[in-house]
């Protein structure tokens, strides 16, 4: 009868906090990227120069390129870099990216997300996706 009582301790011991379980934020990260991904408004992540690398090199989406995570064992902090379409009203957009980056990294995590920050880095115009697909039409010209 002993032995039930020590095996019930350790099963207790392992069931505290997230089962056992630890979330790498890299995953959680790729939670919140798709997410924001999902936001009308949302131009590009804004990102630093690894993750431009990492998505050329790879050739699949960099979802995670633009967040930052920071966790402990129950609570996370998120921060995320953005670049706006031209014309949509920013308040809204940050608004709608905390509000589904909490509720996908919460439901599929378990965690609780404490902070969602949202960092607008730019605005998308028209003019720069024109210049873009003209620049595009003279390299495939000139080949």
């Amino acid at each position: 009868m002993e032995e039930n009582n020590v095996q019930n301790q350790e099963i207790e011991e392992i069931d505290e906090g997230n089962n056992g379980i630890k979330i790498a934020n890299e995953v959680i990260s790729v939670i919140a990227g798709i997410a924001v991904s999902e936001v009308q408004g949302v131009a590009s992540m804004a990102g630093g120069f690894a993750g431009g690398i990492t998505q050329v090199l790879s050739g699949k989406k960099n979802y995670s390129k633009g967040i930052k995570v920071e966790s402990d064992e129950k609570e996370v902090k998120i921060d995320v870099n953005i670049i706006v379409e031209y014309g949509s009203r920013i308040p809204d957009v940050a608004y709608e990216i905390q509000k589904r980056v909490k509720k996908s990294v919460e439901n599929m995590t378990g965690l609780k997300v404490e902070e969602v920050n949202v960092h607008v880095q730019g605005v998308k115009t028209d003019k720069e996706l024109e210049e873009k697909e003209d620049s595009n039409e003279d390299t495939a010209e000139q080949q």
